[in-house]
């Protein structure tokens, strides 16, 4: 297993990042590697973010170092979105099979987790999100039928989308964690445009479905003094409480979101109107 952390930055701080630093503080370019589980600790709010990639063998989630614990999930959560071709999760002895999209939440206490992909040749790449829990609840499967579905913008506005929700307090019992996963229609390139924030809760994006030879456009900051981070397949991209996130692509793609801090409510943000973009 690999894993690196990530500081806490002020938004004072951010205003005077060149497009490097930007990159370092926020940027996740790695999250896939074959026969490797890469994890990514940020402190805010104790976020971790990775992907698992199974070709052969098994792979086993183990503790990492800044956990201070005996095994992953001790005193945490955890959220696995499948954006690779069909895998196996084992957890504790039971058996999750999960195709291409298909998520399955992990509760407080579970000691043995491992991933393997069912065929060599289209490998599963499971995408995680974990935050720390104060509670235990049990694991539960949530296939794409079984998100609640909600379809947003327009063509007029190239923000049409379908936002899939996961691992959400409608769906599934968690301490913090929310997941869910939105879709671009053809034609639209805006994600969470409008714009918001929500100072309650940080979140992280993942993109995928991406051409290899497109880009996305991620937006970041305060409204009134905005950055910008270009992105490409399989990266994400870390949003503290104080920034507005949202992104623009040169073809249509998907996205993963998630989010921790000490509400549930998805619908708690403060709307950015356009017009006040800087």
């Amino acid at each position: 297993m690999k894993h690196e952390s990530r500081y806490s930055v002020h938004p004072a701080d951010a205003k005077k990042y060149d497009t490097q630093q930007l990159r370092e503080q926020f940027l996740i370019e790695k999250i896939f590697e074959d026969e490797e589980i890469c994890l990514t600790y940020s402190h805010e709010d104790r976020y971790i973010t990775g992907g698992a990639k199974p070709v052969y063998n098994t792979l086993e989630l183990q503790p990492i170092d800044p956990l201070k614990a005996d095994y992953f999930l001790e005193r945490r959560e955890l959220g696995i979105v499948n954006v690779g071709g069909k895998g196996i999760v084992m957890a504790d002895g039971d058996t999750y099979t999960l195709d291409f999209k298909e998520a399955l939440y992990l509760g407080r206490g579970v000691k043995n987790v491992t991933f393997k992909s069912i065929d060599s040749s289209a490998p599963a790449a499971f995408y995680l999100n974990s935050t720390p829990a104060h509670k235990t609840f049990p694991t539960k499967k949530v296939t794409s039928e079984e998100a609640e579905r909600v379809e947003l913008g327009s063509p007029e506005t190239s923000n049409h989308r379908i936002i899939n929700k996961l691992l959400v307090n409608s769906v599934v019992d968690t301490c913090q964690l929310q997941m869910g996963m939105t879709e671009l229609k053809s034609g639209s390139v805006w994600n969470t445009m409008p714009g918001h924030v929500h100072d309650r809760r940080m979140e992280v994006y993942f993109y995928f479905e991406l051409p290899e030879d497109q880009a996305i456009c991620h937006f970041m900051g305060q409204k009134e003094e905005s950055r910008h981070i270009w992105m490409h397949n399989h990266q994400a991209v870390i949003s503290p409480v104080w920034s507005m996130h949202s992104g623009a692509g040169t073809s249509s793609y998907t996205f993963i979101w998630g989010m921790a801090g000490e509400n549930l409510d998805y619908d708690d943000m403060d709307k950015i109107a356009i017009t006040d973009l800087r």
